[in-house]
């Protein structure tokens, strides 16, 4: 039964530094959960497990200063082109 936001590389390749939440929202949808406390943090998570009992997890954490995408961490590759902002 899965649960959360299933998201692929090629979706994470797609994120730059310094894109906006609204930027990110139009590439991943909307996150699982936001800090209640602090809603420049966004948490993506996706969980999986199937009827034989295997388990299958990924999250994703989005930190954001001033509405733009500051940093990125989670199980997934940081895409190469991270660092360029989108209008460079």
């Amino acid at each position: 039964m899965p649960q959360g936001n299933f998201l692929e590389q090629k979706d994470i390749d797609k994120l730059r530094i310094a894109m906006t939440k609204e930027q990110v929202q139009f590439v991943l949808g909307n996150p699982v959960a936001e800090n209640s406390f602090d809603n420049d943090v966004w948490h993506y998570f996706y969980a999986l497990k199937r009827g034989n009992g295997e388990h299958f997890e990924k999250k994703l954490v989005l930190t954001f200063a001033d509405n733009k995408l500051a940093q990125m961490t989670g199980d997934f590759e940081t895409p190469a082109q991270f660092n360029t902002a989108l209008d460079q």
